[in-house]
């Protein structure tokens, strides 16, 4: 892995939803010294979208220098279609990405799939339409397998190419799938890769900076070699966060100067 073929680094948001809320413009700077490249939004994952706050916050991010590469919002249909269109223009962002967050029942049947293909597919098209790409994140429930089949390969296997995924390196490794041979088979559509790093054993248990955890995260990323973007994340986290986020970026960089060493 080169160093120029080594996507650029962001970080999710939601690693530091509670520091947001105590002091939004801080927490960017901070991001932003730590030498990350972009962030990746969770406007309204929990609660009701603030159309001024996510003004105010697209302020703070170019004040700092970070791209907005994507943007976790609802399902872009229905009531919430005005909504995630409104936030990708506010944010500058092309890419739109179903957070799947709660868990979805639907991934334990063939039949649930189905409505699911089709819902994802109208998105998708809403989406082209609006010159947005639409992707959809991973957690562990949509790696179940149906007929012998992870979900989310039935996903890539029904929809349409334009539709890209963001792939979770750690929650694929929870739900007993490899993480390499996943990415190998969503090839190209792969465009974003979720890099976390853990013992993958609890659902619950917190994550640690990358390189301190059982993750397989040098095969993983190198098997990614069309995503566009690497892109931090810690739903929790022992510790300070921002040393942890700190540690995980020079482990990134770290690996491009090894690759070339």
């Amino acid at each position: 892995m080169s160093p120029t073929a080594q996507p650029p680094i962001a970080v999710q948001l939601w690693s530091v939803r509670d520091h947001l809320a105590a002091d939004f413009d801080g927490t960017v700077a901070t991001l932003a010294d730590i030498g990350f490249a972009g962030v990746e939004t969770a406007f309204g994952v929990e609660g009701d979208l603030d159309e001024e706050h996510i003004v105010q916050a697209s302020g703070i991010f170019s004040k700092y220098g970070l791209q907005v590469c994507s943007a976790h919002v609802e399902i872009p249909l229905g009531k919430d279609l005005d909504a995630v269109l409104r936030q990708a223009d506010i944010l500058g962002t092309r890419r739109i990405v179903w957070h799947g967050w709660p868990e979805d029942p639907r991934y334990g049947s063939k039949a649930g799939v189905d409505e699911l293909i089709d819902m994802y597919g109208r998105a998708n098209d809403v989406a082209r339409a609006e010159g947005l790409e639409f992707g959809i994140h991973n957690h562990w429930w949509e790696l179940q397998p149906v007929d012998g089949t992870p979900s989310l390969e039935l996903l890539h296997a029904a929809l349409d190419p334009s539709v890209f995924f963001e792939l979770d390196v750690y929650w694929a490794t929870v739900a007993g799938v490899d993480p390499v041979a996943l990415i190998t088979r969503l090839g190209s559509r792969a465009q974003l890769i979720h890099v976390k790093d853990g013992a993958a054993e609890d659902v619950d248990a917190p994550m640690v900076a990358l390189g301190q955890g059982t993750i397989r995260l040098e095969p993983t990323l190198a098997a990614a070699e069309d995503a566009a973007w690497w892109i931090v994340e810690f739903d929790a986290c022992d510790g300070d966060i921002f040393d942890a986020l700190s540690v995980s970026r020079q482990y990134l960089r770290a690996l491009a100067t090894e690759a070339t060493s």
